[in-house]
């Protein structure tokens, strides 16, 4: 398994860094990423066909968050640059057009079990308007002030995947901290495009109880997605 470590210095060059994933497929090897992209917000095909796409990615620009257009996923995602973290696997197939299913629900409850290590109680699904809403999220209860629960669900994982030629890649984003940037800059994101969203639906790890430390949640990650493999580690710069 290649495990790839770091973050190149631009985002073109991050970008290019998690192209090397599919590329070590072609090798004949298993691959995974698990780190913190610079700060953006990450738009869906699907909002590049909005009306309102100009003018949500304006809005990101204003807040210093630097928009672009992803490969995989449907709507807007923000990253802070400092507590949200990105993941990505990639693996090889045989015919495209099945285990898409599979590959899903094997991600999916690998991240479960990463976040349960880390204190908290994740359950599948999603809270109404939340940010790029799709089925294979992840979410928590948070805790308020002193430790008690509110009873507010909240996402803090969106996981997407995209077929390539001979592989596959499903990627995600986990909330590690910092809530209320995310969700701020979201809200006049998803104005614009003139798509349902809800701040209160943005959750986090830190929230709901787990570390606010970045490090940790995604050393869990990386861990939980290597599993028995045999991880090589390459540097990325």
């Amino acid at each position: 398994m290649r495990v790839f470590r770091g973050r190149a210095a631009s985002i073109e060059a991050d970008r290019e860094a998690s192209d090397r994933l599919l590329s070590a497929v072609a090798d004949g090897e298993r691959a995974v990423r698990v780190w913190i992209p610079h700060q953006q917000v990450a738009f869906g095909r699907r909002d590049a066909r909005l009306e309102g796409y100009d003018h949500a990615r304006e809005a990101a620009r204003e807040r210093g968050y630097p928009p672009l257009e992803r490969d995989v996923g449907g709507r807007a995602v923000a990253y802070d640059g400092e507590t949200t973290l990105a993941f990505a696997r990639a693996e090889p197939v045989a015919d495209g057009r099945t285990g898409t299913t599979e590959r899903y629900e094997r991600t999916t409850a690998d991240i479960e079990r990463a976040l349960r290590t880390l204190g908290l109680d994740p359950v599948c699904g999603e809270p109404d308007d939340s940010f790029c809403p799709g089925t294979h999220s992840l979410s928590v209860t948070d805790g308020a002030d002193g430790g008690q629960r509110d009873g507010q669900r909240r996402k803090i994982v969106g996981i997407a995947q995209r077929i390539c030629q001979n592989a596959a890649l499903v990627a995600g984003v986990v909330l590690v901290a910092n809530r209320e940037a995310l969700a701020g800059v979201l809200e006049p994101v998803y104005d614009a495009l003139e798509v349902a969203f809800e701040p209160r639906s943005v959750g986090t790890v830190a929230d709901a109880g787990g570390p606010s430390e970045p490090e940790a949640v995604q050393a869990a990650l990386e861990d939980a997605l290597v599993g028995d493999a045999r991880p090589s580690v390459t540097a990325v710069r």
